[in-house]
């Protein structure tokens, strides 16, 4: 492994955890966060949460699990390039959707939704708040404390996003959003790694699903150069394995500008360590061209996949399952198991999207199932 860079973040220098525990004796502070969040209860439950596709669509489509190993793999490759952290960078991709809801984005709307129509005092629902509430406060593992007692800097890098009435709840780990600061290199890492990773993940199961063609991508430039170039060195390659030597090449190029756009940065900047990395703007980025190709893909994404008639079918059907669960467990918490009983509205609000947050796709739909289907079996 290279030596880190002096404006890497080091887990030596940590900003600590919010119960103090012995240090570890063989491995780093960074290591352990990994490894217990790779031993979460909602990093397992990831398997079966939607990431375009509802969990019962396909065996072959991608989940938040293996999306979340995808980032975890671009994003240790670009901290290796860059020589920061791959350890904090892995930690933080490996949990950065810990806190999302079954059903994708479709799910997230939804249960915002009905936070802020029931109890608009909660504050609503934020899939990067709900992971730093799973790390700090949902997880039960251990003796000592609730949640996963994460290092600061793994806890900054999963909240990507944040308003400011918010960040002046969250204490240290909101700070950042009222300075105007930038969280970590290893965190800014990791969220260019997010979308390398479903940008072109989309791509390979919006084909394989035929809601995609080769045709309308090969309108878009940064496909449809990758597309030619494929064709060139292998003519006459099965269509499987072009769409794949594609994406492949796509994800390299992606990779290679994002380490040759930083290090430039890097260079200009000359942060002396990683405190003073955090005041020098947004260090980890695209070239200009490549920005502006990766957003018209992801236009692209959102207006031809994402808003696909089928696609939005199961949208229309998955809110609908989420608002029925949230409005019955509302109007009689009773149906809830006794732990999240409350007597607050809203405190018992936030209880009940917790327990929505945590269903996986195929959960969410049996209990929909158990709670409005007569005649069934009950359990």
């Amino acid at each position: 492994m290279p030596e880190l860079a002096a404006y890497a973040s080091h887990a030596d220098q940590s900003r600590g955890r919010r119960h103090q525990e012995p240090a570890p004796s063989n491995r780093s502070e960074f290591q352990r966060d990994r490894d217990r969040i790779i031993h979460a209860g909602a990093f397992r439950r990831l398997e079966y949460k939607t990431q375009v596709f509802i969990n019962h669509e396909g065996d072959l489509f991608r989940t938040r699990l293996t999306h979340s190993l995808e980032v975890a793999q671009i994003a240790r490759v670009l901290a290796r390039s860059l020589r920061l952290n791959e350890d904090l960078t892995e930690a933080i991709a490996l949990a950065h959707d810990l806190g999302h809801t079954p059903f994708g984005h479709a799910g997230q709307d939804e249960l915002n939704a009905c936070l802020r129509e029931f109890a608009p005092e909660a504050g609503g629902f934020e899939h990067n708040l709900q992971s730093l509430r799973v790390v700090d406060e949902l997880e039960e593992r251990y003796a000592s404390f609730n949640g996963l007692n994460l290092c600061f800097e793994t806890r900054e890098g999963i909240l990507k996003h944040c308003s400011l009435a918010h960040a002046r709840r969250l204490g240290d780990v909101g700070q950042r959003f009222i300075d105007r600061t930038q969280p970590s290199l290893e965190a800014q890492l990791a969220n260019l790694a997010d979308e390398i990773a479903y940008n072109n993940h989309d791509i390979d199961d919006g084909l394989r699903s035929g809601l995609l063609t080769l045709e309308q991508l090969q309108a878009m430039p940064i496909f449809a150069r990758h597309y030619a170039h494929t064709l060139t060195v292998w003519p006459g390659l099965a269509a499987r394995r072009l769409v794949s030597e594609t994406i492949r090449s796509m994800i390299n190029t992606l990779i290679t500008d994002v380490t040759q756009t930083t290090s430039a940065k890097l260079v200009q900047a000359k942060p002396a360590d990683a405190v003073a990395a955090r005041g020098c703007g947004a260090l980890v980025a695209f070239s200009s061209e490549v920005r502006h190709e990766a957003d018209a893909l992801k236009k692209f994404l959102y207006e031809n996949l994402y808003r696909h008639y089928k696609v939005m079918r199961m949208t229309n059907k998955a809110r609908r399952i989420v608002r029925e669960l949230f409005s019955a467990f509302i109007q009689e918490p009773r149906l809830l198991p006794p732990d999240y009983w409350y007597d607050d509205q809203m405190v018992q609000a936030r209880a009940i999207s917790d327990y929505i947050a945590g269903m996986t796709d195929r959960y969410a739909m049996r209990e929909h199932h158990r709670l409005f289907r007569m005649g069934e079996q009950f359990d």
